[in-house]
């Protein structure tokens, strides 16, 4: 007989809340909280690339209120990543010191699937991919998302659906490059504004969740400043000043491009 199901055999509630384990003795308050916001950062991740899968399908079929509704939760996803810094930012850095030494070479840039997003929206930096060993899941998967077309591909394929030709430049362009903006593709977004109001809702959901997603980076670089300053992060990584690099690039570079047209 098989054993009922519940809420917690469900999600597996046991589990789940057995995966906390400070590394501090005797344990440092802090740490928990630094744990469970991290893990459920993971958590959203993971929702959001599945979330971003659908988008791809989406747009290559041409299912405009599908993308819609679908960017709809992924800007409300994002919105709740940058309120989750709120919770952290209210650890002090006195405390964060209390247990950063255990962390050892554990860091935030060693997140995988953030990385492996970014490769998904077209942020492709291949030596990114290089801090991650051969052979290991992490490098198979980001591997495998630099030499695919990114969400911006299938984006054009959209676009490719009311009489558009993608640029020769496009085309032609190794995939494993991070996307680029084209003015083509932006002549063309201006009249399909006017002339798809449905694709002109869809563009500026696009527009928002790229400002929410260049929101949590600020948060997050404002976040790591306040907190240890201008040290290395852990594990070596340049802390603060890599994360500035990425502040202020758009993914959906031709729909910021084209804002003042209107």
């Amino acid at each position: 007989m098989s054993k009922e199901l519940t809420y917690a055999s469900y999600l597996q509630i046991d589990d789940l809340l057995s995966l906390q384990s400070p590394r501090s003795a005797p344990a440092e308050h802090d740490e928990m909280l630094f744990i469970v916001i991290h893990q459920t950062y993971e958590l959203w991740f993971k929702q959001l690339l599945h979330e971003l899968e659908k988008v791809r399908r989406d747009f290559n079929n041409n299912e405009v209120f599908e993308a819609i509704h679908t960017f709809k939760r992924c800007r409300t996803i994002v919105k709740t990543l940058v309120g989750q810094v709120d919770i952290l930012e209210t650890m002090t850095p006195r405390s964060f010191s209390s247990f950063r030494d255990r962390l050892d070479k554990a860091s935030g840039f060693q997140s995988y699937q953030f990385r492996e997003m970014e490769f998904f929206l077209g942020y492709k930096r291949a030596e990114l991919a290089k801090h991650f060993k051969e052979g290991t899941k992490a490098r198979d998967i980001l591997d495998r998302r630099l030499a695919e077309p990114s969400l911006v591909h299938a984006f054009y394929n959209l676009l490719g659906q009311y009489d558009f030709s993608l640029p020769n430049e496009l085309v032609e362009r190794n995939v494993s490059e991070p996307n680029v903006p084209n003015e083509d593709v932006q002549d063309k977004l201006v009249s399909l504004y006017e002339e798809h109001p449905s694709l002109g809702i869809l563009f500026e959901l696009m527009t928002d969740f790229d400002e929410g997603l260049q929101e949590w980076r600020y948060r997050h670089v404002m976040l790591v400043a306040r907190t240890i300053g201008a040290k290395h992060g852990t594990g070596g990584s340049l802390g603060v000043e890599f994360l500035k690099r990425s502040l202020f690039l758009p993914v959906f570079a031709d729909l910021w491009a084209i804002r003042h047209r209107f």
